[in-house]
């Protein structure tokens, strides 16, 4: 019996939808006004390029336009391309290939993860498109951000068991999973800081926090000690300041610190801001204090890739995450994310 002929793919638009800023905040407070979605020519692949269509992104608070006094705080010459009025912000992506210019790179139809959100279609390098796997088993866990806390929790703190572990930011796309790989690599308690008595409850009810600390209500020291009657093994660490300090105050003897990410200075316009320490009491207990960032550790990736997939399936890691539909909604996220809104990574389908 003869097979029906296939469909051609419908040809590309000639246009397409993409968000730009208008503007870096003044004051700090970031708001939609900051951003306009403006229709533009569908971008053309050249030599060794694909065309994409995205279709899903995800937004991250690093994606926070800081105002000029704060980039000029760091000595730079200049913001970063995204960062400037006008321009496309970058951010992750999973999409599908739709041409290549040259028919090299993956073949029309295959999912690839790529850094040029914030658009409905993008040219992206073919060297620099990975194509997506079944190793997760949907493709949003590609935008989560399980890497930074596997490898906080693995290689920047090496939790073992028994081990109680105090993570920051827990309600956060790192966080929200840091925790939960804490437990499976044999954390006997595992306590979590939020700015929200909901989020708390979330923690505690759905993703296997042991307690949580809140922002903003009593010091943060003072309810550790609660916590953690008897001190903590490892911190790991999004936010900085406050605490940092009261990790510290807790710290057992040899406890080691993982320091991930420093939310406390990138949701202000002072991206310099310091945090005091005492280095005798660093020196007293033997705390470890290690910055780290997957840049320098992309040999972790299949590792983690692997135990995370595997995770997902056996239902032993969850992946909060909240979706919302369109290019439109892109700036609304980023803003409720900043503004603490929501749990776990933010993503918006295209």
């Amino acid at each position: 019996m003869p097979q029906p002929a296939a469909v051609p793919a419908p040809p590309p638009p000639a246009t397409h939808r993409e968000v730009r800023l208008l503007a870096r905040p003044s004051d700090g407070t970031l708001s939609t006004a900051h951003f306009e979605v403006v229709t533009a020519p569908l971008p053309v692949p050249g030599p060794g390029q694909l065309l994409v269509r995205n279709r899903l992104m995800s937004v991250t608070a690093v994606m926070r336009p800081a105002s000029r006094a704060a980039l000029d705080t760091l000595g730079l010459p200049g913001p970063p391309p995204a960062a400037e009025p006008g321009a496309v912000p970058r951010g992750p992506a999973v999409g599908e290939v739709i041409t290549a210019a040259d028919g090299g790179g993956p073949a029309p139809g295959t999912l690839v993860r790529h850094s040029l959100g914030w658009r409905e279609y993008a040219v992206v390098d073919a060297a620099g498109a990975r194509p997506v796997d079944d190793v997760l088993p949907d493709p949003a866990a590609q935008l989560s951000q399980g890497f930074p806390a596997w490898l906080g929790v693995v290689r920047g703190a090496g939790v073992r068991r028994g081990d109680t572990v105090f993570v920051t930011g827990a309600a956060g796309g790192v966080g929200s999973l840091a925790g939960q790989f804490a437990r499976l690599h044999g954390a006997a308690r595992v306590i979590g800081s939020t700015g929200s008595r909901e989020k708390a409850a979330r923690l505690v009810g759905e993703l296997g926090y042991d307690a949580v600390v809140l922002r903003g209500a009593e010091p943060i020291e003072r309810q550790l000690r609660v916590a953690a009657p008897d001190g903590i093994d490892v911190l790991f660490d999004t936010v900085g300041g406050e605490q940092l300090q009261a990790a510290l105050a807790l710290a057992r003897r040899r406890a080691r610190f993982a320091i991930v990410g420093a939310l406390a200075a990138q949701l202000s316009d002072d991206l310099t801001a310091r945090t005091g320490i005492s280095t005798l009491s660093l020196v007293a207990r033997g705390v470890t204090l290690r910055g780290i960032s997957g840049h320098d550790h992309q040999d972790a990736l299949p590792d983690y890739t692997r135990e995370f997939g595997r995770a997902l399936r056996e239902g032993t890691v969850l992946y909060p995450h909240t979706r919302l539909s369109g290019i439109g909604q892109a700036p609304r996220a980023l803003v409720e994310l900043v503004g603490g809104r929501h749990l776990g990574a933010v993503l918006v389908e295209l």
